[in-house]
């Protein structure tokens, strides 16, 4: 039995339909990164799970429990919040022990001066604050207990949200983009925090993210989904090596994967300009095909070696890498290379270059987007013709 699920998980307003059936598990201490464009429904879901908003069909089952009719404080679930929403007049001690105080002090234990005068509540006062010493400790933060939210950094402020979420040895992680508020190289410092807290919790964590490498840098697993469906759930090498679904493949990758629109021919074969794919499809003849491949399995070669003449528009150098924008000679479409800073010696814009694939790393999607095969060979159009007559 997994340790959370979602079952069937439907969600409309006014008519628009934002969520159409998603359904995933999670097992003890798994890591899914939730991922898509913006509007495809992944902060609602995450808003769901919590009980912060309720679906119009579907099951959520956390512990072997369905928990979709409870109140979100009944659920045992902490969520990390974009804006990290700390009380700003609180200290981040005070912060970090909301959650033990709501859960284990009367209405009278909670009040500054009446609680510290009763017996049975002093001692859960102290409880609590011990707990909150050990967490402080464990994230490195106890030196900021005293200070407020407009005394602290977004890293730590970011920590002291972590911190209170963690408290609380919940069963399930909600966090709807907690890093987006970072610079750039605090990001990456965070990622692997997160990560190292997650694997001492030990409890299934739902990450919400915009960015696909936090996702692919961090989660167990991937899930990604456009339009309100979850098109693929898989290990981070998979749901890139692997996609499922064109959407899929488009989504994730930067620069994003190449395309280009082809058809079938009266022998069930694919060609791209003078490229002939050497895998029947039993598709009709003229049906339409995709053909897909990444930037980082593209080469390039001088005109009249390759296998797609092409003619360089632009190049961006990006320190380890050059990325290369070429536009096909005699085919709509633009084909991007990924290279290295020493291969792009002596490229410029305008240069006629020949396009060269790497056969094992292209896809093909039918007409709907989904994947027709994992791999195929190439042939030149002239070897295709002797092989299938």
């Amino acid at each position: 039995m997994s340790a959370f699920s979602l079952r069937d998980i439907n969600k409309s307003y006014g008519g628009n339909s934002i969520l159409k059936g998603v359904s995933l598990e999670a097992e003890a201490g798994e890591f899914i990164a939730l991922v898509g464009p913006s509007g495809c429904g992944k902060s609602t879901l995450l808003r769901i799970v919590a009980g912060l908003d309720h679906a119009d069909h579907g099951e959520i089952v956390i512990g072997g429990e369905e928990v979709s009719g409870r109140a979100a404080g009944d659920r045992n679930i902490a969520m990390v919040f974009q804006s990290y929403a700390l009380y700003p007049h609180l200290t981040a001690g005070q912060n970090i022990a909301v959650p033990l105080a709501m859960r284990r002090l009367s209405t009278a234990g909670r009040l500054p001066l009446l609680g510290g005068m009763l017996a049975g509540q002093r001692q859960i006062r102290a409880d609590i604050q011990r707990q909150v010493q050990d967490m402080a400790f464990s994230l490195k933060i106890d030196h900021l207990l005293d200070r407020k939210p407009g005394q602290m950094s977004g890293g730590q402020r970011q920590r002291v949200a972590l911190a209170r979420a963690m408290v609380r040895q919940p069963s399930v992680f909600l966090m709807d983009e907690p890093l987006s508020n970072l610079d750039a190289n605090l990001r990456v410092h965070a990622r692997g925090e997160i990560v190292e807290l997650h694997r001492k919790a030990g409890v299934p964590t739902l990450y919400v993210t915009h960015d696909q490498s936090e996702a692919l840098s961090m989660a167990d697993c991937v899930a990604v989904m456009i339009g309100g469906r979850l098109l693929q759930l898989d290990s981070p090498r998979r749901i890139y090596d692997d996609p499922a679904h064109l959407e899929v493949a488009k989504f994730l990758g930067q620069p994003r994967i190449n395309v280009l629109s082809t058809v079938v021919d009266d022998k069930g074969l694919v060609q791209a300009g003078d490229i002939r794919l050497a895998t029947r499809l039993h598709l009709k003849s003229g049906a339409p095909v995709t053909v897909a491949f990444r930037p980082e399995f593209v080469a390039l070669a001088p005109a009249g070696e390759g296998s797609l003449p092409a003619r360089i528009e632009r190049l961006e150098f990006l320190g380890s890498e050059v990325v290369v924008f070429t536009r096909l000679v005699g085919m709509d479409g633009i084909v991007v290379a990924k290279i290295a800073p020493a291969e792009a010696v002596g490229l410029a814009a305008g240069q006629r270059i020949d396009v060269k694939l790497d056969p094992a790393a292209i896809l093909l999607f039918d007409e709907n987007g989904e994947r027709l095969s994992a791999s195929i060979a190439m042939v030149s159009a002239e070897r295709s013709e002797v092989l299938h007559g």
